[in-house]
């Protein structure tokens, strides 16, 4: 260290002046905030603004029937929060499921890109073609296809059961089978994050795999403490998705269960669900953004413990924290 260095230690660096933009720094900053600005006023319009209604409504008992009649109750509907039987259900049911799909929905991709990355496998592209293939069909029409599928008395898959001595289950209304019954329908949409699971496979460094080899790993090592940690920023990206998506869980549940008429057990009373019936269904509004808030607040909770964790298992490049 010379005695300029030292000096500098003592002294401290100079803060920075930061130099005026020069004329073409400013146009080109002025066409930047020209071209951002129909989605800022989007943002602001449809997203921001309602978000701040619906905080403004949480405090009132607003019904969308009788709006001249609304009036501010104060934090009664969040006390209501406590004592709301529907949502201690409806909350037991999320997690529940939520449990279940998380680790299968990471898993599953993973597997299948796998599976496709062999370089043994024959077809590779038809099968990529066939495994992303569901994912493009429309949820609605795929939804009546699987409730058809999983009907107790003339679904195949209890048909096929009745072939070799099994009595397939009531799929859909039983409380034991209803959560994988919805786990696979699920699955047969998991297209996209095998997509991106596999460009994150081949993306991998040859390099690594030979040397690999070269230590004599095996094929199953050489996937568990190469391919593995080389693809944790695409699992990483799949389970914030699979985190939001699953918070906002309601189409399936709500066809399959037609409009939520028919879940005599409410084993099937989602989050979103019962926040909807809330909303739309009583028209209770005040209680319903307030629901919208507690899941705001859940979702976000969990969505910032996910980022907190990425720096213990996500691999970035120079070992930086994700």
């Amino acid at each position: 260290m010379t005695v300029f260095d030292e000096a500098r230690n003592l002294v401290g660096e100079r803060p920075k002046i930061r130099k005026p933009l020069s004329p073409l720094e400013r146009t080109q900053a002025r066409w930047g905030w020209l071209f951002l600005s129909p989605w800022i006023m989007g943002f602001m319009l449809f997203t921001f603004l309602p978000m701040l209604a619906s905080l403004a409504f949480s405090f009132t008992d607003f019904n969308i029937t009788k709006p001249d009649e609304m009036t501010f109750n104060g934090i009664a509907n969040y006390r209501r929060l406590l004592t709301d039987p529907d949502l201690r259900q409806a909350l037991k049911v999320t997690f529940r499921f939520f449990a279940l799909a998380i680790p299968i929905s990471i898993i599953q991709p993973i597997g299948m890109a796998a599976l496709l990355n062999a370089k043994s496998l024959f077809g590779k592209r038809f099968f990529t073609t066939l495994f992303y293939m569901p994912y493009m069909v429309p949820v609605v029409s795929a939804i009546i296809i699987w409730r058809g599928v999983m009907n107790p008395q003339t679904g195949w898959i209890n048909r096929s059961l009745a072939v070799i001595g099994i009595a397939g289950p009531d799929w859909l209304n039983s409380t034991t089978w209803v959560y994988p019954a919805l786990i696979i329908i699920g699955l047969w949409g998991v297209g996209n994050a095998m997509l991106f699971t596999l460009i994150g496979m081949q993306n991998v460094p040859t390099e690594l795999y030979d040397a690999g080899k070269v230590d004599g790993a095996t094929g199953i090592q050489r996937f568990m403490h190469i391919t593995l940690p080389m693809i944790t920023p695409i699992i990483f990206y799949n389970l914030v998705l699979t985190v939001i998506g699953l918070f906002q869980y309601f189409t399936i549940p709500w066809i399959l269960t037609r409009a939520g008429t028919q879940d005599p057990g409410q084993v099937q009373l989602f989050y979103n669900i019962h926040f909807y019936k809330t909303a739309f269904t009583y028209q209770d509004m005040g209680y319903g953004a307030t629901l919208a808030w507690l899941l705001f607040f859940i979702a976000m909770s969990l969505t910032i413990l996910v980022f907190w964790s990425a720096k213990y298992w996500v691999y970035t490049p120079g070992g930086s924290d994700a």
